[in-house]
């Protein structure tokens, strides 16, 4: 079983930074694909970033292409999302997953989940 916990969120002016982190627990992520998630209120939880086992292959949404970058460290058992240039609309709860074939996969392909961190961005 794999576990996962995110840290990293909080509140930030738009034009601001920050990065967040999902540490795993219990079981080594090296051979799985990795994504970042996030559900604003009244909205369905969308695909932010995938990257796949080594870090050679990444997918991002539209909406972040250019501000974001997520990378991981499988010796740390850690995945990292780099997010530059917030704005209001990157308010949400993110959530981190393992365990997809590829960067390409539905949602539902993501066999672990961890509880999410909030991130306000302030206009």
């Amino acid at each position: 079983q794999v576990q996962l916990v995110e840290s990293g969120g909080g509140l930030v002016q738009a034009g601001g930074s920050l990065r967040l982190s999902c540490a795993a627990s219990r079981r080594p992520l090296s051979w799985r694909t990795m994504g970042w998630f996030r559900q604003a209120p009244g909205k369905e939880r969308e695909l932010v970033a995938a990257i796949n086992w080594n870090g050679g292959n990444t997918n991002y949404a539209d909406s972040v292409k250019g501000r974001f970058t997520i990378s991981r460290d499988n010796a740390k058992n850690t995945v990292y999302l780099q997010m530059n240039s917030l704005k209001p609309e990157d308010t949400a709860v993110y959530a981190c997953a393992a365990g997809a074939s590829s960067v390409y996969a539905d949602q539902v392909e993501y066999a672990y989940w961890g509880q999410g961190t909030q991130v306000t961005v302030s206009s």
